[in-house]
């Protein structure tokens, strides 16, 4: 009990610090495209958090395993290089014994990465959708920053202001920017520009919004050309359009797991493939890190480390082109045989040492009864 609790502690922990930074990583890239996103004026920057919160379960369904896989081998070869586990070889510990040991942690993992990706990753996936709903439904002055240029999801806008009131109703020193795109009369996109010393929003009785200036200028013209048409006005109407609120979700990772079950088509079963491949994956991948966590003291305990690593890639890469194939209808068999195929490697990696050692042992028996 004692050498399992010590084994069990060495893996988890190791487990935790590899997962802590790959989630920082990964969470890094994403972040850092929201940020971007939030930059343009197409996500209110106050959402940026609750959206890394609801997708943290789809990126740890992913780097649970990983972890797992990177953190025996780094576990048990410290072990190994350390003359540990050689100690324990002496007072019985076999190679069985040792997977054994492994995988009740294994087991607490795989319990953990099925919670998240049957459940808490498709429900973060579901409310990710709402708040993006929710984004798409503001204007451009919903999220514009004063003193900052901001551009329209389709390119076309580049507003400006000032100053801003806090309710977001009252401007100063606007500057807005419209492309017209190129008619049969006009071979060539047109520049609209509005100059104000202030504007503020009117909300009417029907729902309509309206962008009212004050005292300004607007100039109509090509770019290039100096015959530009300026109108000076006091009062200067423009009507914003409406934003299309969505409340549907369509990403197939947004499902629950209980509509998976009992659809038919063929993307909904390579999905719920997918989620029961995850934990089945954490076993598998204990199976391969065992044997190739034994390394030789002289030769370092990153020998093995890197074919470790590209034999988990090779594993995760064919589960996701067996995806994209069942989903396009490509392929009938199911990502079954991915993990059989892989298991096999796993069997035959953990029993190679053994059946090394029987042949010479029955070689050395032949050859004395000679």
């Amino acid at each position: 009990m004692i050498v399992f609790r010590y084994l069990s502690r060495e893996v988890l922990t190791t487990l935790s610090a590899v997962s802590a930074v790959l989630l920082v990583i990964i969470m890094s890239g994403r972040f850092i495209k929201y940020l971007a996103q939030a930059a343009s004026g197409a996500l209110d920057p106050g959402v940026l958090f609750q959206i890394m919160g609801y997708r943290l379960p789809g990126f740890l369904q992913l780097i649970l395993p990983l972890g797992l896989f990177l953190g025996i081998l780094l576990a048990y070869g410290r072990l190994y290089l350390e003359s540990e586990m050689t100690v324990l070889s002496a007072t019985g510990m076999s190679p069985r014994r040792l997977l054994a040991m492994t995988l009740a942690p294994a087991t607490l993992v795989a319990l953990l990465v099925a919670w998240l990706s049957l459940s808490l990753a498709p429900a973060g996936v579901t409310r990710v959708q709402q708040i993006l709903n929710q984004q798409d439904a503001l204007t451009e002055f919903d999220t514009l920053e004063p003193g900052r240029f901001q551009s329209l999801r389709d390119g076309t806008r580049v507003t400006y202001t000032e100053t801003l009131s806090e309710d977001r109703v009252r401007l100063g020193g606007v500057f807005i920017s419209e492309r017209k795109e190129a008619t049969d009369s006009k071979k060539e996109p047109q520049i609209s520009l509005l100059v104000a010393d202030k504007g503020r929003q009117e909300m009417r009785p029907d729902g309509s919004r309206y962008l009212i200036l004050d005292k300004g200028y607007r100039y109509d013209g090509l770019p290039g050309q100096a015959n530009y048409r300026v109108i000076q006005y006091d009062t200067y109407g423009v009507m914003l359009p409406k934003p299309d609120v969505s409340e549907d979700i369509t990403a197939r990772e947004a499902m629950p797991t209980s509509a998976l079950w009992g659809s038919s088509e063929k993307a909904d079963r390579a999905e719920l493939q997918w989620r029961l491949s995850l934990p089945l994956l954490v076993f598998i991948v204990t199976l391969l890190a065992v044997p190739l966590a034994k390394v030789n003291p002289r030769q370092g305990r990153f020998l093995k480390l890197l074919p470790a690593i590209l034999l988990y890639m090779a594993y995760l890469t064919l589960l996701i082109a067996v995806r994209g194939a069942l989903e396009k209808g490509r392929m009938h068999v199911g990502m079954w045989w991915v993990h059989g195929l892989f298991l096999l490697i796993g069997l035959a990696i953990f029993y190679w040492e053994p059946l090394k050692h029987w042949r010479a042992r029955r070689r050395d028996t032949l050859e004395a009864a000679q």
